[in-house]
């Protein structure tokens, strides 16, 4: 009897570990509004790709509403520069929608910014490192020769309580792209920072999370090194 407990027990603790993976790579357990904006979204890319097809091998920028709201990036970067971003999308999300998000475009380079969310939500820089590089196993085992650049995750006044864990994070993410020559990191969060090492409010919107004008001019400069 003490056997067939143990059994039960060890069964049991198997499929708690299985359905705790699962749950870390499946939609069916992102929250129902989350995958319904997401497919909205991705649906609406698949539409406007059917309208007008995006040349293979340009540029491919991805992640959440700083991207997004990069009203002329297309025009910032040349003709070659696809936008496919989501609002509120976190790492976790440009991970599980790789195959509908990057590899139709098959870019030759792809522009990820994502991370802030997901500390806004709780999620530790450890598990943000590991979606990140599950992106890039992703992207190098469908398209091994495409480049992928991470920009950082900046440090905004809305925002400034998580801070020390940006840099936490983006310490790990820039050490994780140094051991891969096909990997860059995009490092745009110390020229955010004023004298005194907080968030520069000239760089934001009035929300205080999104950046204005300003702070694409910035960040334009900064990636345009690191964009081929």
């Amino acid at each position: 009897m003490r056997k067939l407990f143990f059994v039960y027990l060890v069964f049991g603790a198997v499929a708690l570990g299985a359905k705790a993976v699962w749950a870390q790579t499946s939609p069916s357990a992102m929250p129902a509004s989350s995958v319904a904006s997401f497919e909205e979204n991705i649906a609406a890319f698949a539409a406007a790709d059917r309208e007008h097809a995006p040349p293979t091998g340009g540029i491919l920028f991805v992640g959440s509403s700083s991207i997004r709201l990069w009203n002329d990036l297309e025009k910032q970067f040349g003709p070659s520069i696809i936008k496919r971003a989501v609002g509120g999308s976190k790492m976790s999300d440009c991970t599980r929608y790789l195959d509908r998000l990057v590899f139709p475009y098959k870019p030759r380079q792809v522009v990820v910014y994502a991370g802030d969310n997901d500390l806004a939500e709780g999620i530790p820089p450890e598990d943000i490192l590991i979606s990140f590089q599950k992106f890039v196993d992703g992207v190098q085992r469908e398209l091994p020769s495409t480049r992928i650049s991470y920009i950082s995750i900046k440090p905004s006044p809305a925002r400034a309580r998580l801070i020390p864990k940006i840099r936490e994070t983006n310490h790990l993410i820039e050490k994780y792209t140094s051991e891969n020559q096909k990997l860059d990191f995009i490092e745009v969060f110390t020229a955010m920072l004023d004298a005194e090492g907080q968030p520069r409010a000239d760089l934001f919107r009035a929300d205080a999370l999104h950046l204005n004008e300003a702070g694409y001019t910035l960040w334009r400069k900064i990636i345009a090194q690191h964009v081929r």
